[in-house]
């Protein structure tokens, strides 16, 4: 009972807040240009609370996901004082857009805080050991080499350098790095080292147990019908004792499929999983340790955000390109799920961040009925020097809203079945 009322409380909060935000930029900017809000609402359905103060009615309401901010002249053209209708283009523009940036901003800011105050570790891209029969070390690379550009990308912290040489795909890849004050080239030609895998994240290897925290799109876990919360408890008849087992069976397995047995919710399933091998890549150094200084900490914190939020627009890139599938969304029941499911405060904080970002750069696309289909009907007009027929307007909000409707229905469709 006392987990539930948690993971009820942290999804209320974290729905809740960021709506809050959301919201509470549209109202701070629309009161900015003294526009007449009449409503400024948290949550849909049944009113819960509400207070009057001047001529905004301030509601709490039962349903908690989602919120809106009424202005006068927002939904039906008005001349009056104070109307939304009556500004100009970019007035209207940066109201509309001030939610999403509030989340975005938020989302950025949190993150970084996050990795600057809880970084344990900071590595310079100044090289402190080479492995031996590695590629760095039959190219030449020495000790205490600083790495500045890989493939002409500069090299701003040391984690993005195992990335690069990942994608490389073993190919050769042209390292920049300075030796003695000097700029040197060298060719690189990454190590190979193949391995088995069936798809699945059981935790980071302080948390990891034998329940499947993830499992990744495509791969064969997903194929067999395994699921995230699956606890493992026997492969090809033997008994699971920990994470480390599953992982040496995997990796030492003579056979291409596995019969995996799992305790989903109290029942029994077994499935027989196909192994897939797969190459990582790698350059063959270490890293010298940086300083714990604020200096440092800022550094990686600002370099490690700007990551996280150019990652989360290629993985928007990817979905309209067709490379990241529909199936991989997740809607209001898969991340009510992952915030409940959340095991510290770093995790939750983490999501908290994540979600942020996600929601103000999905509200400001533009499409239709979102913020940023609003914006685009603004940008049209200013380019039309003329308002669009309310009718085609409305026409168009209404098309929008419907495709939004039944790709909401389709996400959280896949969560339940992922759940189930």
């Amino acid at each position: 009972m006392i987990s539930f009322l948690l993971s009820a409380i942290k999804i209320i909060f974290v729905l809740g807040f960021l709506v809050l935000i959301h919201e509470g930029g549209h109202f701070l900017v629309a009161k900015f240009f003294k526009v007449q809000v009449n409503e400024f609402s948290i949550g849909f359905g049944k009113e819960l609370i509400s207070k009057k103060k001047n001529e905004t009615k301030y509601v709490l309401r039962m349903i908690p996901f989602g919120g809106y901010v009424s202005m006068l002249g927002e939904e039906e053209k008005s001349t009056e004082e104070g109307s939304f209708s009556e500004l100009n283009v970019p007035k209207r523009i940066a109201i509309v857009a001030a939610g999403g940036i509030v989340n975005i901003i938020f989302g950025l800011l949190t993150y970084f805080i996050l990795t600057s105050v809880i970084a344990s570790n900071f590595y310079s891209t100044k090289v402190d050991s080479v492995v031996e029969n590695y590629g760095a070390q039959i190219a030449g690379i020495q000790e205490g080499d600083e790495i500045i550009k890989i493939n002409n990308h500069k090299i701003h912290v040391y984690n993005e350098i195992p990335e690069i040489v990942q994608n490389s795909n073993g190919d050769n890849i042209d390292v920049e790095l300075i030796r003695d004050g000097e700029k040197i080239n060298i060719d690189v030609t990454p190590t190979e080292e193949k391995s088995k895998t069936i798809g699945i994240y059981l935790g980071t290897e302080e948390e990891a147990d034998c329940k499947i925290e993830y499992i990744y799109p495509g791969y064969p876990a997903e194929e067999a019908g395994l699921k995230t919360g699956d606890i493992i408890t026997k492969i090809n008849n033997t008994e699971i004792k920990d994470y480390k087992q599953i992982v040496d069976i995997i990796d030492n397995s003579q056979k291409d499929k596995l019969k995996i047995e799992v305790d989903r919710k109290g029942k029994t399933k077994e499935y027989d999983v196909d192994l897939k091998e797969i190459s990582n890549y790698y350059l063959g150094v270490t890293f010298k340790e940086k300083e714990k200084t604020l200096l440092n900490r800022i550094q990686y914190g600002f370099w490690t955000t700007q990551k996280f939020g150019l990652s989360y627009v290629d993985n928007i890139k990817q979905l309209f390109t067709g490379k990241v599938s529909t199936n991989q969304l997740m809607g209001p029941v898969g991340i009510s799920k992952t915030v409940a499911g959340t095991k510290n405060i770093e995790d939750f904080v983490y999501l908290l961040a994540l979600i942020s970002l996600s929601l103000g750069i999905t509200n400001l696309l533009p499409i239709p009925a979102l913020d940023g289909g609003k914006i685009l009907l603004y940008i049209i007009e200013a380019i039309r020097r003329k308002p669009m027929k309310e009718k085609t307007e409305i026409a168009i909000q209404l098309i929008g809203f419907s495709l939004i409707i039944l790709l909401s229905i389709y996400v959280s469709y896949n969560d339940i079945l992922k759940i189930l």
